[in-house]
């Protein structure tokens, strides 16, 4: 939820942003409008009130014709009290319901358009010429997981309908082992290790954002009234929701491991080969609590977190500044950083990062002690790696034989395995 005083003394700049991301900048208007009228009908209902009180006062002294028309007063007034604070009410809740739907202000030099318009900000690492290496084209992952005996997208099919999967032997192990890097990676950065709930309530997905324009890819269990989460920024954003926390020491921060789920409402026919566009899959996310201030400074941290974790599984990627209309309502400014993908000769988001400044902490009623009170603190978001790397790893680190090359970093956590086998059938 954007600041109502930012909106009220700076309406251009919410504007502007409105205007950045393809929005509809009328409800700035509309807003301001609801807010006037709002806070007219409390300043009547005090007023009114207020008189209310005197004449309470003058009735007990009244005499004869005098207190009949005193009472008369005093019973109008009653009736005036509860319509103005009816109406203040009224209008409250307008204004909460259409605030709600501003997205958050974009930060300045956040690219303006749509999915297409982001800006890369650098490319890292080299693509190998796979066709040349291998004398033919490379495999997908799909089929270099099948392959190893590593991913069952049939079956996932068969128990559980399209787009879910199964990841078997050398599979799992490899998520484990990629999922548990990422966590120490994490922790090497000051993170706090977090296995969260993935069923919350509505306050709490509703308080991150999610259930705006995208809530269709959200999945609702309607017999409990919970939604399951597309990522653990949502339990980690709601952890302390209504409380004041101690920002004196620095930024509190979170990462979080748990399975999400995605509908991925609208998105037929995109990805439907095998695991990159899935309804079910798991992730590291990182999650911190700031200070305003430090809000800029802690997503660049974030970006150089998820970079080390690329660089450690040996991926080629470009980091891309998101233009204004592909940010999500939360998020200020997001930087994705996407892996080189040989078999469809493109990049693909493997993370994001999010600055959603004070957005989700205002509808939270997250707030920090400072010297001259409390305040809404900021929190900020990033990827350290999903099921979804599992796809670039495959793809990038393939053999002219159909094993995959294991990086460097992640066999430790696969017993020392060097090289990932085809499986005879």
């Amino acid at each position: 939820m954007i600041d109502l005083q930012l909106l009220r003394q700076n309406p251009d700049v919410v504007r502007a942003s409105q205007r950045a991301r393809g929005d509809d900048e009328s409800a700035v208007d509309a807003a301001l409008d609801l807010d006037t009228r709002r806070r007219a009908a409390l300043t009547s209902f005090e007023q009114l009130r207020a008189e209310q009180k005197q004449i309470g006062k003058q009735v007990a002294a009244a005499q004869g014709e005098e207190k009949a028309a005193v009472l008369a007063r005093a019973k109008q007034l009653s009736a005036e009290v509860k319509e103005r604070e009816a109406e203040a009410a009224r209008l409250a809740a307008e204004l909460d319901e259409l605030i709600m739907t501003i997205g958050n202000v974009i930060v300045d030099g956040v690219p303006s358009g749509g999915e297409d318009d982001y800006v890369v900000l650098r490319h890292v690492g080299s693509p190998r010429d796979l066709a040349a290496e291998l004398g033919r084209p490379p495999r997908d992952h799909l089929e270099l997981g099948e392959g190893l005996a590593a991913i069952d997208t049939e079956r996932g099919a068969k128990v559980s309908g399209a787009r879910f999967y199964y990841l078997t032997g050398v599979g799992a192990r490899l998520e484990l082992a990629l999922l548990n890097l990422a966590m120490d990676t994490a922790m090497a950065h000051g993170f706090t290790p977090m296995i969260t709930p993935t069923l919350v309530k509505p306050e709490i997905m509703r308080g991150t954002g999610f259930l705006g324009k995208h809530a269709d890819e959200v999945y609702r269990l309607e017999a409990d009234d919970l939604y399951l989460v597309g990522t653990s920024e949502v339990a980690l954003a709601g952890y302390h929701e209504s409380e004041i926390v101690d920002l004196t020491a620095g930024p509190i921060r979170y990462a979080g491991w748990s399975a999400c789920y995605r509908r991925e409402a609208g998105s037929y026919g995109k990805d439907t080969r095998g695991i990159i566009r899935v309804h079910q899959f798991h992730k590291v996310e990182m999650f911190v609590y700031t200070t305003v201030e430090e809000a800029e400074a802690e997503h660049a941290r974030l970006l150089a977190a998820e970079e080390e974790m690329l660089a450690k599984v040996e991926l080629p990627y470009r980091v891309i500044d998101t233009a204004a209309g592909d940010l999500g309502s939360s998020a200020a400014r997001k930087y994705d950083c996407e892996a080189w993908l040989p078999t469809q000769d493109r990049y693909l988001e493997l993370t994001s990062t999010s600055n959603c400044t004070t957005f989700q902490a205002r509808r939270l009623a997250v707030r920090e002690r400072t010297d001259s009170g409390t305040r809404t603190v900021a929190t900020l978001n990033g990827t350290m790696a999903t099921t979804r790397w599992i796809v670039a790893i495959l793809e990038n680190h393939q053999q002219a034989d159909g094993s995959v090359r294991v990086p460097e970093a992640l066999r430790p956590y696969l017993g020392g395995l060097e090289v990932l086998r085809p499986v005879a059938r």
